[in-house]
């Protein structure tokens, strides 16, 4: 149960179970080991940093589009319990 699950804090909407995703996550692992081998320490050190920002980022844009699903789910079914009719309504 999804309620049972969020109280002791085993929901993780935010990890992709997929197996694309986790082909993804794989090549970009095997693209950052063969550029830490191309790379000088310095410039690996940037680009992960620049990855840690992306990551940071993506996260919080995730978030913020859970955020906003969650919420208009919500209102929806509060309008269809209800039963008020919205402005598109005939």
């Amino acid at each position: 149960m999804i309620l049972e699950d969020m109280y002791y804090g085993n929901w993780h909407p935010s990890e992709p179970t997929d197996p694309e995703s986790q082909k993804v996550n794989q090549k970009i692992s095997e693209h950052m080991e063969m550029l830490k081998n191309k790379l000088s320490e310095v410039d690996f050190e940037q680009m992960e940093i620049i990855f840690d920002l992306l990551n940071e980022s993506t996260s919080l844009h995730s978030a913020a589009a859970f955020i906003h699903g969650y919420r208009t789910g919500a209102m929806t079914m509060i309008e269809v319990f209800s039963g008020e009719k919205g402005a598109g309504s005939a």
